[in-house]
């Protein structure tokens, strides 16, 4: 027979994880795209003067995975011109490349210009559900809420509702559809 004590240590231990899991699917603080890393720079905050003398200026002599390091952080840290220096310098146009410079071309005002590049990401791979986030932004700004909410159908077809992308397009959707009243 099972204590007490034991039974109430292991309906609280459930109730605690529960509790830590929608909490961790409800943080508004995760990313949804894990960022390349780089030994020797990530010692140095992203985008600062140190950081960036590490990275070096972009060149085309660079490998593709420190051209995308380079620019994905600097499209993170809002800094989206430069960022596309870097991306466009690759020579592999995977599908975070290009949903990076979709990203950073939305950023700076150009969606239209940014589609087709999460377009290219998702034929290369449309289970990149991190493209179908930006893309389902992309739409909200072109005031296509429904074409959004079908981007986040696909992310919950592919990764489920708790995914990062899922709940980030989410919160996007709910915040315009919010302000729209």
């Amino acid at each position: 027979m099972l204590s007490t004590n034991w039974v109430r240590g292991l309906a609280g231990a459930v109730l605690a994880v529960n509790l830590s899991t929608a909490a961790v699917a409800d943080d508004r603080t995760f990313s949804k795209d894990v960022g390349p890393a780089n030994a020797g720079c990530d010692v140095e905050s992203k985008g600062a003067p140190a950081w960036q003398a590490c990275v070096g200026a972009a060149r085309s002599d660079m490998s593709d995975d420190e051209l995308f390091y380079a620019g994905y952080w600097l499209a993170k840290n809002g800094r989206y011109a430069e960022a596309l220096t870097y991306l466009n310098l690759s020579r592999t146009r995977d599908a975070r490349v290009l949903t990076y410079v979709g990203f950073a071309t939305r950023k700076l005002g150009d969606v239209d210009k940014a589609l087709p590049f999460y377009a290219a990401a998702l034929a290369q791979n449309p289970n990149f559900v991190v493209a179908r986030a930006y893309l389902g932004e992309a739409y909200l700004i072109k005031k296509e809420p429904d074409r959004a909410k079908a981007e986040l159908a696909e992310i919950a077809t592919r990764c489920g509702t708790n995914c990062a992308a899922y709940v980030d397009l989410d919160r996007h959707i709910a915040a315009y559809l919010t302000a729209k009243g």
